[in-house]
């Protein structure tokens, strides 16, 4: 059974209402993406002292060096990702407190999100559990190395800032497929990178700030 999450005063639905049509103004035009973001109770996903700033268009801490990034971040790398098409399979790189995956698990049928701080993704299963969300699966594991059980992907996203695209997750996109990412080491830049038949077409946009992308688990 899905858990209550409507709230209110500031976790309400009208609160969320009011949050997708800030996202209209600064841009965002695809209304599928508008609609999930519309659905998916973002103060769930952060600490409750800070439940009252979840709508508000910042970036929050979630400890262990990691942040859930600002609602326009995530509405804009999205609506990068899914380019007006419809998305089968999707992975995540980066799966924090579970809020962009509970909106990925709107736009695509199956969602495999990756997650290397052990607590973090123990939490985000509680909370994508909670929610009734069943097409996601959260794994501990190295983003860099991506998910190749699971490969290939028509969509990748990349939630923390690498110096470079990662090669394993060049290899793990599908032909045809898109992926969408941070990086750079002081100035980074959204990256998108489709992959063709023959060679990779990668698109540099607008500045960003993310946490740095690790090796490793903790």
């Amino acid at each position: 059974m899905k858990a209550h999450y409507s709230g209110i005063g500031m976790t309400s639905q009208r609160t969320r209402a009011r949050m997708v049509e800030r996202l209209r103004k600064q841009g965002i035009r695809d209304e599928v993406v508008l609609t999930a973001m519309a659905e998916v109770p973002r103060h769930i996903f952060v600490e409750e002292a800070l439940a009252s700033r979840a709508y508000e268009d910042v970036s929050l801490p979630l400890g262990y060096g990691q942040t859930i990034s600002s609602p326009y971040t995530v509405a804009r790398m999205l609506e990068l990702l899914r380019a007006g098409k419809t998305i089968q399979r999707a992975l995540e790189i980066g799966t924090g407190c579970g809020y962009q995956a509970a909106i990925l698990s709107h736009l695509a049928q199956e969602v495999y999100t990756l997650e290397r701080v052990v607590p973090l993704a123990n939490k985000a299963r509680v909370r994508l559990r909670d929610l009734g969300i069943s097409n996601v699966r959260v794994r501990q594991a190295d983003g860099f190395a991506g998910f190749p059980d699971a490969a290939p992907f028509d969509s990748i996203i990349v939630a923390a800032a690498a110096t470079h695209v990662p090669q394993a997750l060049l290899e793990q996109l599908a032909v045809g497929g898109r992926m969408v990412l941070p990086t750079g080491a002081h100035e980074q830049h959204l990256r998108v990178v489709e992959r063709g038949a023959q060679s990779y077409i990668e698109s540099v946009l607008e500045t960003v700030k993310f946490v740095p992308m690790r090796a490793g688990m903790e």
